[in-house]
């Protein structure tokens, strides 16, 4: 199956069904006949947008898409959903997520390529942006701000 074939079944498995994690994502693909790696599949969860929507007592795979206004950039969506606390120290930015969710924040900050961020450090639930100066930390510690 070509990738964009997978894409289109994956979009499709995750509108029809509630998915509560890879491995079930990855189980139903291969009941329908498409092998795929871990990592593949974290590649194509996060080009797809597709994020965990918690809701009575559950969690639950969705479309980034469907949680937000159209009109809120791609970073702005993970902003309002992923993001508990900002802070900032010299010109660093601290930002404390939901359990699992500081790596795609990273990585959706890394696919920016944002001259005033030199590097992103991220755990479980913190991710930690290293700024060219403290200007510019404090500036995207308000926006991050700004965006909850």
């Amino acid at each position: 199956m070509k990738r964009e074939e997978r894409l289109d079944l994956i979009k499709q498995i995750i509108s029809e069904n509630q998915i509560a994690t890879q491995e079930e994502l990855q189980s139903v693909l291969e009941s329908k006949g498409v092998k795929i790696t871990q990592a593949s599949l974290s590649r194509d969860i996060r080009e797809l947008h597709i994020i965990k929507k918690r809701e009575g007592g559950k969690s639950f795979y969705v479309f980034l898409t469907e949680l937000n206004a159209p009109s809120q950039s791609l970073l702005q969506q993970y902003f309002s959903n992923f993001v508990l606390k900002v802070s900032f120290a010299s010109v660093n930015v601290v930002v404390h997520t939901h359990l699992g969710e500081a790596d795609l924040l990273a990585n959706a900050f890394d696919d920016e390529k944002r001259p005033e961020i030199l590097g992103t450090l991220a755990g479980a639930d913190t991710l930690l942006l290293i700024c060219k100066d403290e200007q510019a930390a404090r500036d995207l510690a308000l926006e991050i701000e700004d965006a909850l």
